[in-house]
């Protein structure tokens, strides 16, 4: 067990890049390519068109901060946030045991949250500024007392 411990770092990077290239590939369409076609599709769900701007911003920045580590357990709990509207709005017509319907945004949400929880490991921007404890100290050290007895 000690051993895959020692792996939890790499896991944990693992785990960042394959959520971070997934968001950016769905993103970057929705920024670049957007259409009134696009834009149906969101209406047609009952969301606002410009729903479209921000998905496409969540999931594109978002993928990359997750890339990154850098902001991790914030852009993890905006895109688990998105990936359950997504389940909520689009994937979910055939109700609940009609998984194969949204499977994938699940997975996602899912993986995004052990970001939320977990950190985005040692292996991240976030461990030196954050997580280390080598950015800022968490807890102010008590005064020291001028009373010798």
């Amino acid at each position: 067990m000690k051993a895959l411990r020692a792996l939890q770092p790499l896991g944990l990077l693992l785990l960042r890049l394959a959520l971070g290239i997934i968001f950016i590939y769905n993103g970057y369409p929705k920024l670049l390519h957007q259409g009134a076609g696009m834009q149906g599709f969101f209406t047609q769900h009952g969301l606002p068109g410009y729903f479209l701007y921000i998905a496409g911003i969540l999931e594109a920045f978002g993928g990359g901060l997750l890339i990154l580590g850098l902001f991790a357990r914030a852009a993890g709990l905006l895109l688990a946030g998105e990936m359950a509207v997504a389940i909520w709005k689009v994937h979910s017509g055939g109700g609940v045991m009609d998984v194969h319907n949204y499977q994938f945004p699940l997975m996602m949400a899912t993986a995004c949250f052990a970001i939320v929880t977990t950190g985005a490991g040692m292996i991240s921007l976030d461990w030196p500024l954050f997580e280390s404890g080598g950015g800022r100290s968490r807890a102010p050290k008590p005064p020291k007392s001028k009373n010798k007895n």
